[in-house]
């Protein structure tokens, strides 16, 4: 019964807290649900009267000013329940607005350090977690501590009729662990088939002109379906187990309230109890037991509740802590890389071992390597989107990855060997999305990138919508907006990684003129490729080999080492 455990001895992080803070708002839906309970003693009251008091006096003015209490009763029963749900919406409102940006950021430090289980699912977790946290199933929590208190009712009326009561309870919960016990592990390996059968759909959505091209989709296809087939055999067999013990609930508790009933008629029988309380028996019963029912209906809902729980609290326990950091001046562009080492996450080996360079501001360096050899990685590095296993990045002698992001955003410009657009309109894209960039801003960037022209001639220049992934435009024209994005604001650093991959003679031009504009403008540039022709600017030239420094220094002295035709041939092929 994970789902009642799950939230004991948890680590303070942000979802901890914010459930620390819904103590009030369930302590007052408590206090509500104490009213709705005791109110409801109204209606085997109500029974009792009419039973024992009405049909005997035959008085009709009693009965319908009992019918009309009764009734007012109800609706005063309902607001309050109206007024618990209300409580409990508006705490899961609290909830997300809390904890849903510490989970989209860490998202994206799982993403960057290449966990396999950054993926949307953990809001839609957190989506699980708040609705059935604050829903109807959860609900039900309120309503157990009074099972106690209609037993003992029960018990007064007659203890033979508490007895009844107080056996059927425990039968029911029996029934509700060998249910719980019975489908757990069917439920989970269907769940999490489930999850791989999304994240395979997910990927084989994202290279789909690749898998049209080949025809992979029926070798793809059966790759889904072995999942989808676990997630289907596995969940049909937790559905037929609850079942099972779903009707046996059922019947058990119609049963108990049949015997309750005979109990109570032969009690009256034997002249015990009143006639009245034939009915009221009945009705206390029924709402005694009527909690546990509910719990084993959204028994499924309440273990996915704590399944998505462990994967939120896994994702947040391996992100990174936002850290407050002192808003830093303008760096004037001074890099140095001291004695870096990395790893990515899984890797058994170093990927870059014993970097160490320095750049000064303003100055341009050609970053070149076959395949393999560690570019990209660099790049991440200087951008400080991974930390170093040992070592620092540092500009202008601030670490790179423990500067605040934002703030650090405003200052640099990053190109990604992959360039993607985010759905939105060409402007939205190149002011990266933030509030108060003004048009001229935008131009000139796009102007500086050489892209001006080019967006001018699209459908609604620069308010023309991208699509999802810049799916519109073609790939060169992508990366060339890329480029335009990573050039606002005039950046004091600028890292572009392959920048000329999918560019033609058009806008390669534009390329080396914008690398020449950005330099121009005392901008400290680095540039990876494998086209040594593309550092034409270029103050200093790094040559990686299998994660290693292998040459650094001015750029004629490193091109005039390289310059034997095998090497440059190789380089040139990525190997």
């Amino acid at each position: 019964m994970k789902f009642l455990t799950f939230l004991a001895n948890q680590p303070n992080n942000v979802l901890t807290r914010a459930l620390g803070e819904g103590k009030r708002p369930f302590i007052v839906a408590a206090v509500f649900s104490f009213f709705t309970n005791v109110l409801y003693l109204a209606l085997p009251l109500y029974t009792f009267q009419v039973y024992g008091r009405v049909m005997i006096s035959q008085n009709q003015a009693t009965l319908w000013l009992l019918t009309l209490m009764t009734v007012f009763v109800f609706f005063v029963s309902s607001a309050i329940d109206d007024f618990r749900a209300r409580i409990l919406i508006n705490y899961g409102v609290a909830l997300d607005q809390r904890v849903s940006g510490r989970i989209f950021s860490g998202l994206f430090d799982a993403a960057v350090r290449g966990d396999p289980s950054a993926r949307s699912q953990a809001l839609r977790d957190l989506d699980t977690f708040r609705q059935t946290l604050t829903g109807v199933a959860a609900a039900a929590f309120f309503d157990l501590p009074w099972i106690p208190v209609f037993v003992v009712v029960l018990f007064l009326i007659n203890p033979l009729v508490g007895m009844v009561a107080l056996l059927g309870g425990f039968a029911l919960l029996a029934l509700a662990l060998m249910q719980e016990k019975a489908i757990r592990p069917a439920s989970r390996e269907a769940n999490d088939a489930a999850l791989k059968s999304y994240s395979f759909t997910e990927a084989a959505l994202r290279n789909g002109e690749v898998v049209r091209a080949m025809g992979m989709l029926p070798t793809l296809g059966a790759a889904w379906a072995r999942h989808r087939a676990v997630t289907i055999e596995r969940g049909a067999a937790a559905a037929e187990a609850s079942n099972l013990y779903t009707d046996l609930i059922k019947a058990t508790r119609m049963g108990v309230q049949v015997l309750v009933i005979a109990v109570g008629a032969y009690l009256i029988l034997k002249g015990k109890i009143h006639q009245g309380m034939l009915f009221a028996n009945m009705i206390l019963v029924s709402r005694a037991l009527q909690p546990i029912e509910r719990i084993v209906g959204a028994w499924e809902p309440l273990n996915n509740m704590a399944r998505a729980h462990g994967r939120i609290m896994n994702l947040l326990e391996n992100a990174e802590p936002p850290v407050l950091a002192t808003t830093l001046p303008r760096p004037t562009g001074k890099l140095a890389v001291e004695g870096v080492n990395f790893a990515p996450f899984g890797a058994q080996r170093l990927v870059l071992a014993n970097i160490n360079f320095r750049i000064e501001p303003g100055e341009m360096l050609g970053v070149i390597g076959p395949s393999g050899a560690g570019k990209s990685t660099l790049a991440r590095l200087l951008m400080g989107i991974w930390r170093p296993v040992n070592g620092a990045v540092r500009l202008d002698g601030a670490d790179v990855f423990t500067w605040d992001r934002a703030d650090f955003g405003r200052y640099v410009g990053y190109l990604p060997q992959d360039t993607e657009l985010f759905a939105g309109t060409v402007r939205a894209n190149i002011a990266r999305f933030r509030d108060g960039v003004a048009d001229a801003e935008v131009v000139q960037a796009a102007t500086l990138a050489g892209v001006h022209e080019l967006i001018l001639r699209m459908p609604k220049g620069y308010d023309t919508e991208v699509g999802e992934g810049g799916v519109v435009l073609s790939a060169g024209q992508r990366q060339r907006v890329g480029l335009a994005r990573s050039m606002l604001g005039d950046p004091a650093f600028i890292v572009l990684d392959e920048p000329n991959a999918s560019l033609d003679a058009e806008g390669e031009d534009a390329l080396m003129n914008a690398m020449e504009a950005m330099k121009a403008k005392g901008a400290t540039v680095v540039v990876i490729s494998h086209k040594p022709g593309i550092f034409r600017s270029a103050d200093k030239l790094l040559v990686l080999r299998e994660g290693r420094i292998d040459l650094f220094g001015p750029k004629d002295q490193v091109m005039a080492r390289l310059m034997k035709p095998t090497e440059v041939r190789a380089i040139e092929a990525g190997r």
